[in-house]
């Protein structure tokens, strides 16, 4: 791209930090906008009526659908990352995957009749945030090289609030362009968000100077050729194994959300299977740390699986059974997710002094499980409320912040020591590889709570659906809690 670099003495910042910090903001707070945008209408978009020009789709197929897609945008994370490391580096990496969420949000905004345009959009999206949402990351990290790590944590803040901001215009602003039907506008609002967030990053090449610039470990020739051959032969497996299952019969938008989460959950288990493999001869210390994290990861897909229905089961609960009358005004049901949205802008800053101020004290693992347990009274709060709503009784909108306060809280407690802990408890040789494990807990959890839900809700409704998440929440953050002075001597060792 031919843009003119900056003079030589240009030592302007953004807000004391570089430049390219300003660019990576505003392309991550537009990207931010058209994917939780998404998040706020997509559920119900498949639940409602051909009528209503939507898909028709029965709420126990729509959240594994919703939750499965969540759950694959975390775990593309992983090639994602290995693609920009070893064949385009992360800059070009973000912005092809720029391109191909804004492609898909055009597909899915196309006023077309049937599905098939909308599950294509669905993939696009998926593929092109594994490409984009943990490279921007790196980038934001690569500005500070050289430089101390308190300016980086602090430039990272920065950016968080651009993530944050995105956020929650995104949910504001599309499920009311959405509303009366509307459906493919609010798509539409979502690609044009992206739009604006790739032209910003174009136009602020320049300032990114040399960062992010090709791949950090190229292939060789050989791992080339090895690598075309493994995703050659993994598209023709694919491919066998898809038309096999469509000549069943059983390929259907029920069934796919639950192989698919199958698949993931595999996936999961197989890269701890690899990584305690490829973990070799380590210090029995280390060996202790690997299975301490263990415990702490099985403890965050409980956290996700309940965390992140935010876009599927709780926006259909503000749908179906929440009075969303707010001061005269109707409140779209999605845009009750950006309770947690204004919640992490407030009390990010008042739980970081907290932790500040309890030091090691409160270790990692007594943050998990205080996660944890918060989101597990959620859901009991939930329970109760589903209930009342059982009986004819609308939900005051009131109700909903109190869920989301404790949901955020939790999220608040868990989220931001979970890559800290990973990197903490990780063997020396493995931390960059360690730091893609993160991502599998949302990635199982998200799809693995869309599941539970399909299979309990036609059995035990809605009530025991909630309750039975919220038991399973409680009863591991006990355990955590119990097992929380080894855990805190292990992590204390590394």
């Amino acid at each position: 791209m031919s843009h003119r670099e900056p003079a030589v003495g240009d030592q302007r910042t953004f807000f004391g930090h570089p430049r390219g910090l300003a660019v990576l903001f505003g392309t991550e707070m537009w990207e931010r906008f058209s994917f939780y945008g998404l998040q706020a209408i997509l559920v119900l978009f498949l639940m409602a009526s051909l009528a209503d020009n939507g898909l028709g789709l029965a709420e126990t197929t729509a959240v594994p659908i919703t939750t499965l897609y969540t759950g694959l945008v975390y775990l593309t994370a992983l090639p994602g990352g290995w693609l920009a490391d070893r064949v385009l580096g992360p800059r070009r990496a973000v912005l092809i995957g720029g391109v191909i969420i804004m492609c898909g949000h055009i597909s899915m905004a196309l006023p077309l009749e049937g599905p098939a345009t909308v599950f294509l959009g669905l993939f696009l999206v998926i593929t092109g945030s594994g490409l984009l949402k943990p490279n921007i990351s790196v980038m934001v990290g690569r500005l500070y090289d050289g430089e101390g790590e308190a300016r980086r944590d602090a430039g990272f803040s920065v950016f968080y609030m651009g993530i944050n901001l995105g956020a929650f215009l995104g949910i504001l602003v599309t499920p009311y362009l959405a509303g009366d039907d509307r459906w493919h506008l609010g798509f539409g609002a979502a690609a044009v968000g992206m739009a604006i967030g790739l032209l910003w990053y174009i136009r602020g090449w320049p300032r990114l100077k040399g960062t992010g610039v090709g791949p950090s470990r190229p292939l060789d020739d050989d791992e080339r050729r090895r690598a075309v051959r493994i995703v050659v032969w993994s598209l023709v497996a694919a491919a066998v194994a898809i038309t096999v299952w469509a000549l069943t019969g059983t390929l259907t938008l029920d069934t796919v959300p639950t192989i698919l989460t199958a698949v993931v959950i595999a996936a999961a288990v197989g890269y701890f299977v690899y990584i305690f493999g490829a973990a070799g001869d380590i210090s029995d210390t280390e060996m202790a740390g690997l299975r301490a994290y263990v415990g702490l990861f099985i403890a965050a897909v409980v956290f996700f699986m309940l965390f992140l229905q935010m876009g599927s089961v709780l926006t259909t609960f503000a749908e179906e059974s929440v009075d969303l009358s707010l001061f005269g005004l109707d409140v779209p049901a999605g845009t009750v997710q950006n309770f947690n949205s204004v919640y992490i802008i407030i009390f990010s800053p008042i739980f970081g002094y907290l932790w500040l101020k309890a030091g090691d004290r409160f270790d990692a693992s007594k943050k998990f499980a205080l996660g944890v347990g918060l989101v597990g009274v959620a859901y009991l709060l939930l329970g109760w409320l589903q209930g009342r709503a059982d009986d004819g009784v609308l939900v005051a909108l009131g109700w909903m912040a109190l869920v989301y306060l404790l949901m955020t809280f939790g999220e608040l407690a868990l989220s931001p020591v979970g890559l800290s802990v990973t990197v903490q408890l990780a063997p020396s040789h493995l931390k960059g590889q360690m730091m893609g494990v993160w991502f599998l807990a949302p990635a199982v959890g998200t799809p693995l709570g869309g599941q539970v839900y399909a299979f309990a809700v036609p059995r035990i409704g809605e009530v025991g659906f909630f309750y039975v998440l919220a038991g399973t929440a409680i009863v591991c953050a006990l355990v955590l809690a119990a097992f929380s002075p080894r855990l805190g001597r292990l992590i204390a060792a590394q």
